[in-house]
């Protein structure tokens, strides 16, 4: 039966660990009553981890996915790993490390993202490096200069923040859109918006840190023609800087 989770990570992007209940558990997937497992979405991918039981049995996850509920939340068990029980309590604890380079990734591309002044086609979060595709039919941005401006506005320590707007506020305000392929979700009545102070405002349901200087340093490693409107730029953490 579809159903609704709470979706811990969407005000507290830090937070490793829950308990919560099982609602359902199979092989296809576990949900939860609440979780702080990101689910694939917006160009991030889902988050891995354990689900421990209460006698400390572990189930490992490695994918997470949106279930066909409003906010449901399914944890993908690896093949053969054992199920928790439905009805018990458990702890949800995501792999951190891989959850942090996402969301420093995450958040250098929404800086990308302000620095060309153009629609964004698609995209990729990845733990090492992401992309953004603009429609760019007649420009090839330079990839040095990019590099440059891109860690000035990492070093600037500029703050990052979520806030809430009705659909209607966003209808009002269509320039907030940025992507053509992923329209922000509306139909429950509001939008999460992702605000870099001074510098980028748009809807993001993903997680980012919470500056930007704790992205670190980063380089625009590529910069590739994909057919004839589109510059996909490629956008790698500096060696050292990936953990």
């Amino acid at each position: 039966m579809a159903g609704v989770t709470e979706l811990v990570f969407r005000d507290a992007g830090y937070v490793r660990s829950v308990t919560g209940v099982v609602v359902r558990a199979g092989a296809d997937g576990i949900v939860l009553d609440r979780t702080v497992f990101y689910p694939t979405g917006g160009g991030q991918p889902g988050d891995r981890g354990i689900i421990r039981a209460a006698d400390g049995t572990a189930t490992l996850i490695v994918d997470t996915v949106k279930g066909p509920g409003l906010d449901e939340v399914v944890h993908v068990p690896a093949p053969g790993a054992p199920l928790p029980s439905v009805g018990s309590t458990v702890e949800a604890v995501i792999n951190w490390d891989r959850r942090h380079r996402l969301m420093r990734m995450h958040s250098c591309l929404h800086l990308l993202c302000s620095l060309i002044d153009a629609p964004v086609t698609g995209g990729q979060v990845g733990e090492d490096r992401g992309r953004l595709d603009f429609d760019l039919p007649d420009v090839t941005p330079d990839k040095d200069d990019l590099s440059r401006r891109l860690n000035t506005l990492i070093a600037a320590d500029h703050a990052l923040s979520a806030r809430w707007i009705s659909d209607a506020e966003l209808a009002a305000s269509p320039e907030l859109v940025r992507t053509m392929s992923v329209k922000p979700p509306i139909g429950s009545g509001r939008v999460r918006l992702m605000e870099v102070a001074g510098v980028d405002l748009q809807p993001c349901g993903g997680t980012h840190v919470r500056s930007t200087a704790e992205i670190g340093a980063v380089e625009v490693v590529k910069i590739e023609k994909k057919g004839r409107l589109n510059r996909r730029v490629i956008v790698a953490f500096v060696e050292g800087n990936a953990a």
